[in-house]
């Protein structure tokens, strides 16, 4: 039976949030720097090398084998991770291991969800699953938005995963992670092999906290596998499998630089923007997100760079070959790197000591001294909606369904400069609005938004209002935007929901900043 929600409070953004979700008690969003927690970090229980072997081999047979091993059973909280994308081919065999095996009630915790995903749906149909939580692509959006998920999902950001592990909120019973190359013992890496996938980062948390880890993999080495990712002495199984990604699928959908002439020249609106503005300038730092027109961002950055023959101190990235031209070019001189979008961003990794390694607890965060994403720059990031406040929305589009992540969005709010490149209208349909269908970042925190038919500046940025005047910038207000979007296209019709609850969406410090409701 579902849960049912009868008393809800207004937080700080003005949504109506229940008391609870999924019968657990929640914080309601208070405002930006107003929540602090309270106590400590959650603890593992303490393990024993009395119970491992003294030569350090753990490998069992079979996945089924190390889930057992683990004590797999109705209502626990497994874990997956998403480095290789549409390529993922270990998350599905979980899930059928489960099914075999009678198993009910599961949460999925994985750090994102994609197409190949849609093998899970009869599982989530049948009660195997009972909720997702953890960003939600295309089908599975859909088939939680039309409220067939038998539990709430809860959506978090790559740092608002990390923060729900550290601080208890999520307790993980069974973490599987995929690795390219591992060790008997469990040392494993995801830049090594041939299912080669970059970076391990969003597994460290699960690494660190859950209760039980089995590292998979198709390339086992003699001890010891180096470089580390994942460190053994963390790990209780480890299984090999004949295939366990695609490496190809790594570079899925959001992952292409964009061939949309409108796309181009919002990508080139915006590089003119941070070049007019003085953001562009020797020694400075940036991140480009995932979608088409942030990654053309940064091509269009290096051409501005170049002509004025200076470099970025470093990128903040997923990586992908246009940061690797750049960081080989000696346009940048240190690629941060929390997870890789392609092939080329693996091969750098192997062979460049200047592109870093991270994890979403370097560089996102929040509930840690401090973390990387205030000392970027400038961040250019995409968005399905706006409003007039500014508040942004990533996860819904504006006919109500819940199709896309979070992933480090809401984290990179926090850089100096947060510029959203995004048309004025997409299928006949404003993208600004009065009000955003589903609030995922607080107003405050975005500063620019890059439209085909001009700029709109948030009013507190008072210092990047005065730059722009002295350029040949088309400064509009938002406002204005809005109208002419609506003389084009006319204004939207408003969304029918019902009263159910299909999902919650957390901030980067564990609060609801709001919530999706099932659409008619």
């Amino acid at each position: 039976m579902s849960e049912k929600h009868n008393i809800f409070t207004k937080n700080a953004v003005g949504r109506f949030i229940p008391k609870t979700i999924n019968y657990e008690k929640i914080i309601p969003f208070q405002g930006l720097g107003k929540y602090k927690p309270e106590g400590n970090k959650f603890s593992p229980k303490i393990p024993t090398n009395i119970d491992y072997d003294s030569n350090g081999d753990k490998k069992v047979n079979s996945l089924k084998e190390a889930l057992i091993k683990s004590g797999l059973k109705d209502g626990m909280t497994i874990s997956t991770h998403h480095h290789f994308r549409n390529g993922d081919l270990i998350a599905n065999k979980v899930f059928d291991i489960a099914k075999e095996l009678n198993i009910k009630n599961l949460r999925w915790f994985p750090s994102a969800s994609f197409p190949c995903h849609e093998h899970l749906i009869p599982y989530l149909e049948d009660g195997t699953i009972n909720r997702i939580e953890g960003s939600m692509n295309g089908i599975l959006g859909r088939f939680c938005s039309e409220g067939k998920m038998k539990g709430t999902a809860v959506l978090r950001s790559h740092g608002g995963r990390y923060q729900a592990i550290q601080d208890g909120d999520v307790k993980i019973d069974i973490a599987v992670i995929g690795a390219s190359c591992a060790d008997n013992f469990g040392n494993a890496n995801g830049v090594n092999g041939k299912s080669a996938s970059g970076l391990l980062g969003f597994a460290l948390g699960d690494s660190q906290y859950a209760d039980k880890v089995i590292v998979v993999s198709d390339n086992f080495v003699p001890f010891p596998c180096v470089p580390w990712q994942i460190q053994g002495n963390y790990v209780d199984y480890t299984v090999e499998m004949k295939k366990i990604g695609i490496p190809e699928k790594i570079i899925s959908g959001t992952t292409k630089i964009t061939k949309s002439p409108d796309r181009l020249l919002l990508a080139e609106m915006t590089a003119d923007f941070c070049d007019a503005t003085g953001i562009i300038k020797d020694g400075f730092s940036f991140q480009a997100g995932a979608g088409g027109t942030a990654l053309s961002v940064a091509v269009f950055f290096a051409e501005k760079m170049r002509k004025k023959n200076i470099k970025a101190r470093f990128a903040r990235a997923g990586s992908n070959k246009y940061l690797v031209e750049m960081l080989e070019e000696g346009l940048v001189e240190y690629i941060l790197d929390g997870q890789t979008f392609d092939l080329e961003g693996i091969r750098s990794m192997q062979e460049n000591s200047n592109h870093v390694w991270t994890s979403p607890f370097t560089s996102y965060n929040y509930h840690s001294k401090g973390n990387f994403a205030s000392f970027v720059d400038v961040v250019i990031l995409g968005a399905t909606e706006v409003d007039l406040n500014f508040n942004a929305n990533v996860v819904t589009h504006s006919n109500g369904y819940l199709l896309h992540g979070i992933g480090g969005w809401q984290n990179c709010l926090f850089s100096k400069t947060v510029i959203l490149p995004i048309p004025l209208f997409r299928d006949r349909i404003p993208v600004i609005r009065d009000e955003v269908t589903t609030i995922c970042g607080p107003g405050e925190l975005i500063d620019v938004i890059v439209t085909e038919r001009g700029i709109a500046i948030n009013p507190h940025r008072k210092d990047l209002i005065e730059k722009a005047k002295k350029s040949n910038l088309q400064i509009k207000s938002i406002k204005e935007l809005k109208e002419e979007a609506e003389k084009i296209c006319g204004k939207p019709e408003a969304i029918k929901y019902g009263e159910e609850i299909i999902a919650a969406i957390k901030w980067v410090d564990g609060t609801v900043i709001d919530v999706v409701k099932k659409v008619i």
